[in-house]
């Protein structure tokens, strides 16, 4: 056993666990273990906080950008934390999560200190009575900002939102998702090492009790990505202290294949929908629409990709729900091209099924599509409408129906449309990322989504002009209000000259 270079109190570290080895092997000479990492939960110290906002952007960006290189030269230790309770491989984590989270830090490295920059607001636009009157608009750090990462992507999802926060000049509670505890803590050693001073992150262990606790204690914002049911319970206590969040729900997301579309790509997308992460995704395909033939052309293609897809072992509560589902559905008409066996679960196509079909419906993190058949695109919103859920919609179609796709895409309430692709671009670190109804609300990553970790301050100053409004009005006064209303607001020039005239001549009579 080795002493940990923060360690209290006599604490001790193992140093044959994931987080000490990695350290080790980057050469690194002092480390902290992860109890001196779990806080308790109180509010971080006001006054680290205080600093961190206080200090140059460019300087909290130094530091992100020094852990970016940590978190580089430690890859193999990410790809070895990662839980091997999630279907995937090493090469998975390391490309799906490791690659994007370094992504979305370089882009707050390029542009943070632009997009948090004050606003001016100069005399373009400015009211005609408020002559004299500036304004700024700042966008200041919330304080304490809270997230709560999710089991299935603990890495890229909780660790962007991590880092937007800090660099907008947050402390952070970062707690992750079940199973995520390891690698959040190896984020938390490279900010440390890269100098993030104590205090302003921790990382609570990743239990449900954990979150409760958490949320408990108190925080300026939190940022909670989970299922609909977890973020509910969430959304239910957050009412009682009326503090803001960033939801990122579940997802039952819809394909829209067109007849011009090629089949053989959309077939395979399909496919790696269905196979990523063991179709533990919260954007994996769950419903198809298309017409009756291309349907029909589709079928046999994805059928023959999904043959190579491995098996995943699913957990009981979504062994159960699957089950009951497509026993539901079968019922009703639909038909299984697949076997169910949970234990050992491959893809599950469900043909001639409806919208209104449940498993068509339902945040199932399980490897299922329902194909859905329309008989024509007038009808596709009526059917996708059937799903509360509005995460993100992937469109398939030829050169020839860009333009189509586009309407299509404008039309339908979801947080991301993708035009012939599939899950993959929205790790975009220049991206906005959410969901909309049942999938949540707020953005996370891209410009949109460090702004979300801010709260906006408006500085109004004023440079001289007249200040009437500290003068009591009469009725004397409605001529020279009504003109000044015309001449700002009329319907053309001759009305507005108009109002301007009877303006200046209220004010000439008003002032004697």
């Amino acid at each position: 056993m080795e002493r940990c270079a923060r360690a209290s109190g006599g604490r001790r570290h193992d140093a044959g666990c994931v987080v000490s080895r990695a350290l080790q092997d980057a050469r690194v000479k002092t480390w902290a273990c992860s109890a001196c990492l779990v806080g308790s939960f109180e509010r971080p110290d006001g006054g680290v906080q205080r600093e961190w906002a206080a200090a140059p952007v460019a300087a909290r960006l130094k530091v992100l950008r020094a852990a970016r290189h940590r978190m580089a030269e430690r890859s193999a230790a990410f790809a070895e934390a990662v839980s091997p309770a999630l279907a995937r491989s090493k090469a998975d984590t390391l490309v799906t999560e490791l690659l994007p989270l370094l992504d979305a830090c370089r882009f707050l490295e390029r542009n943070a200190e632009r997009l948090l920059r004050p606003r001016k607001l100069g005399r373009v636009g400015r009211a005609l009575w408020l002559g004299g009157v500036w304004a700024e608009v700042h966008r200041e750090a919330l304080g304490h900002v809270l997230v709560i990462g999710p089991a299935n992507f603990p890495l890229f999802l909780a660790g962007a939102q991590v880092l937007q926060a800090l660099a907008a000049g947050n402390a952070v509670t970062w707690k992750p998702g079940a199973g995520g505890g390891q690698v959040a803590e190896l984020v938390a050693h490279a900010l440390h090492d890269a100098g993030l001073a104590e205090g302003l992150l921790r990382v609570t262990e990743d239990s449900v009790a954990a979150g409760r606790a958490a949320i408990a204690a108190g925080a300026d914002k939190i940022v909670f990505t989970g299922s609909s049911d977890a973020g509910g319970a969430v959304l239910t206590e957050l009412a009682k202290t009326a503090t803001p969040a960033v939801v990122e729900l579940s997802g039952a997301d819809a394909v829209v294949v067109l007849p011009s579309a090629d089949l053989e790509v959309a077939a395979k997308a399909l496919a790696f929908g269905l196979r990523l992460n063991g179709g533990a995704v919260c954007m994996a395909p769950r419903r198809l629409f298309a017409k009756a033939a291309t349907l029909e052309a589709l079928k046999p293609l994805l059928v023959q990709e999904l043959e190579s897809v491995p098996t995943v072992r699913l957990d009981e509560r979504t062994g159960v729900r699957l089950t009951a589902m497509v026993e539901d559905a079968v019922r009703d008409g639909a038909r299984v091209i697949g076997t169910l066996r949970v234990e050992e679960q491959r893809p599950l196509v469900m043909e001639e099924a409806t919208a209104e079909m449940e498993i068509a419906r339902s945040d199932l993190f399980a490897p299922v599509i329902s194909l859905i058949r329309i008989p024509s695109l007038l009808h596709l919103h009526e059917a996708y409408a059937k799903c509360n859920y509005a995460l993100t919609v992937a469109i398939f179609c030829g050169k020839s129906d860009l333009e189509k796709a586009r309407e299509i895409a404008r039309t339908l309430k979801a947080g991301t449309v993708l035009i012939n692709d599939l899950i993959a671009p929205t790790a975009d670190a220049r991206i906005p990322f959410g969901g909309r109804g049942a999938s949540g609300y707020g953005v996370t990553r891209g410009a949109e989504g460090l702004l979300e970790m801010t709260a906006i301050k408006t500085l109004i100053v004023r440079k001289g002009g007249a200040m009437r409004h500290l003068q009591a009005t009469t009725d004397a006064d409605v001529p020279m209000f009504e003109g000044m209303i015309c001449a700002s607001h009329g319907d053309g020039w001759r009305a507005r000259w108009s109002g301007l005239r009877q303006l200046v001549a209220a004010q000439r009579k008003r002032n004697g």
